[in-house]
């Protein structure tokens, strides 16, 4: 990775679980002088030290603080958006998400309970897994709930489908299943994962900005996305986007320390310079010219107590509300969702963190995936969705984070974020993509890893790759490279090369994809 430093030869002698998983990897850096147990820095952070590795991983007390800070400033979004996928202003909204009967989530009770079990789930999986790897809402879960759950049943039954499949997801990790399926992935499939997610980060980071953006259908073309508005950068905040990027490409490219922390935040300053003289506005879904999430204004207060009276309202009675095949079918998605995105997103960060062993798995990868089931309940029992491990922690992995501190960090930064609102919303969105889109390149530099020579692995990679961003999903990117592996080497003679796990999960992606149709033979 484009920011690391040489390996550190020192740390090779450690223990093998998880202890110098950094230091052997391509990403991790060598520890910087004074870093050490035993010099004057190093003895006021001894017991830091040792307890996060921070030393055997290559890196700093510094550089852990600035990758949590710039982790959290790429997926404070989630405080905002969440609240917009899952609540509502108003039951008589006709955006609102009403259930079966005819209630809301209010959107400052969905935001409290966002940053609360993001900053809590964070900080835990700091301290256990000791990877700087956050967690937050998950993405498309929380689109699954409110779009297809919520109109079969009640919101709290709906959360309580959410606990389900976080209590089957750890089922899983406690029977090391899941364990057993990270590992069982081929080294060329964890490499196409990880540029997979570079590219999903990079279009995410383009689209949120608004330089990437969906052609109207009465534009009269059959182009489904198209170069900012009418194929021009016609908004300050789309400029403000490209001036961040090419500035935090600079920084990046002449290696300087922090360089992405400052890019975000100089685009931020200069975000509120605009608004102050352009008065852009806020998008709002209506005002295309204005910022999506964010708007770079000073608050007129920066403190409001958070309103968390959503933690346990849950029910499971959307057993007997529904068909129980039919809540079993909507479990069945949840969970297969929830694992392959967690799957993907920490092979991707491991490998960009050089966190991966010689033995290519991720050491003390359990506790890690214990750590996220514990989030997918969390979630569901204080009804902010299941939570997960975010793929914008790439962007703190760039900045240096090797360790479970910079989680700590972004935890208590989410914490805070449940007081400070008004404060940390107005950096925009506009203004932390770029950090996204330098993760994604420096990502796909991991293509080099994949065997194309060998097509029975070059389509499964490239449809890995390529289906994540295009279908804006980890799990259908995982899922269409895994099925086109086992077929492509059962259909060329070589099916004893493909572990029995990789057929056991790819027949479940099968059901996966095909259950829309699944479910209607059923419901009819």
């Amino acid at each position: 990775m484009a920011t690391a430093d040489p390996a550190d030869p020192a740390a090779s002698d450690a223990a093998p679980d998880d202890t110098d998983a950094g230091s052997r990897g391509p990403g991790a850096g060598a520890s910087a002088p004074g870093a050490t147990a035993g010099s004057g820095a190093g003895t006021r952070v001894s017991g830091l030290d040792a307890f996060f590795k921070i030393s055997a991983r290559g890196s700093t007390v510094g550089r852990e603080v600035r990758g949590g800070l710039v982790t959290f400033v790429t997926m404070a979004y989630i405080v905002v958006l969440n609240p917009l996928i899952l609540g509502s202003f108003a039951a008589d909204d006709p955006s609102a998400k009403v259930d079966v009967l005819g209630n809301i989530l209010t959107v400052p009770q969905v935001a409290a309970v966002t940053a609360l079990v993001a900053g809590v789930m964070t900080i835990l999986f700091g301290l256990v897994a000791n990877y700087p790897f956050a967690l937050a809402t998950g993405l498309g879960i929380n689109s699954f709930v409110a779009v297809t759950i919520v109109p079969q049943v009640s919101w709290p039954e709906a959360m309580g489908l959410v606990v389900v499949n976080g209590l089957v997801v750890l089922l899983l990790v406690v029977t090391g299943v899941r364990t057993a399926v990270f590992n069982a992935v081929p080294a060329d499939l964890k490499a196409a994962i990880a540029v997979g997610i570079g590219l999903f980060i990079c279009f995410i980071g383009l689209v949120d900005a608004g330089f990437v953006r969906r052609v109207p259908d009465a534009a009269g073309t059959t182009v489904p996305v198209g170069l900012g508005i009418g194929g021009s950068i016609a908004s300050w905040p789309t400029f403000v986007f490209v001036v961040g990027l090419v500035l935090t490409g600079i920084l990046v490219a002449r290696k300087v320390k922090g360089g992405i922390l400052i890019g975000v935040l100089s685009a931020t300053v200069l975000s509120v310079v605009i608004e102050a003289i352009v008065k852009a506005g806020p998008s709002a879904g209506v005002n295309p010219t204005g910022w999506n999430l964010g708007y770079p204004a000073l608050p007129d207060e920066v403190f409001g107590l958070p309103d968390l009276s959503l933690l346990g309202d849950v029910s499971f009675g959307a057993w007997t509300r529904v068909p129980a095949l039919t809540a079993a079918l909507l479990v069945f998605t949840l969970v297969l969702t929830d694992f392959f995105d967690t799957v993907g997103t920490m092979t991707g960060l491991g490998k960009e963190a050089g966190l991966i062993g010689r033995d290519g798995q991720l050491p003390g990868v359990s506790k890690a995936l214990f750590v996220d089931g514990l989030g997918a309940v969390a979630g569901g029992a204080a009804s902010s969705s299941s939570n997960t491990v975010f793929v914008e922690s790439a962007a703190g992995i760039a900045e240096g984070a090797r360790t479970g501190l910079a989680n700590v960090v972004t935890g208590l930064l989410f914490l805070a974020a449940m007081f400070l609102t008004p404060l940390y919303s107005i950096v925009p969105v506009e203004a932390a993509a770029p950090a996204l889109v330098i993760v994604g390149a420096l990502m796909i530099a991991q293509v080099r890893e994949i065997d194309f020579a060998d097509f029975s692995v070059g389509l499964p990679a490239f449809l890995t790759i390529v289906v994540m961003p295009f279908t804006y999903s980890i799990a259908n990117g995982i899922g269409a490279g895994f099925v086109s592996y086992v077929l492509l080497r059962a259909l060329t003679g070589r099916a004893r090369s493909v572990h029995p796990l990789m057929w056991v999960v790819s027949a479940a992606f099968v059901v996966y994809f095909a259950i829309g149709p699944i479910q209607a033979v059923l419901g009819g």
